[in-house]
């Protein structure tokens, strides 16, 4: 079993910057991807970004490449979202997820593990 916990979210200006972490407990290892995936109100959710708990390059969502960094801090147990130059359509329940996998996952159903989810809201 893996656990879940994210934090960071809160109420940022269109441009401004936020920092989401990911608070990881478990059994994981370096077979483990960490995702953020998001939901806004009405949608369905959405892949953001995916790193290999060993590390390595990174996958985006299109819409967040260049603004949007997911890192790792295997000490700290800790996956990061860094998002810079953030847009109003950047507003959603952000998620943490994880799942043993060969690749990267871009869809919701490639992960089994979730967190509870934190709000980002962006104002115009």
């Amino acid at each position: 079993q893996v656990q879940l916990v994210e934090s960071g979210g809160g109420l940022v200006e269109a441009g401004g910057s936020l920092r989401l972490s990911c608070a990881v407990s478990g059994r994981t290892g370096n077979s483990y991807v960490m995702a953020w995936f998001r939901q806004a109100p009405g949608k369905e959710r959405e892949f953001v970004a995916a790193i290999r708990w060993s590390g390595g390059s990174a996958s985006y969502a299109d819409s967040v490449t260049g603004r949007f960094i997911i890192s790792r801090d295997n000490a700290k147990n800790l996956v990061y979202l860094q998002m810079n130059s953030l847009k109003t359509e950047d507003t959603a329940v952000y998620y943490c997820a994880a799942d043993r996998q060969l690749v990267i996952p871009r869809t919701r159903s490639g992960y089994d593990y979730w967190g509870q989810g934190t709000q980002v809201t962006v104002s115009s």
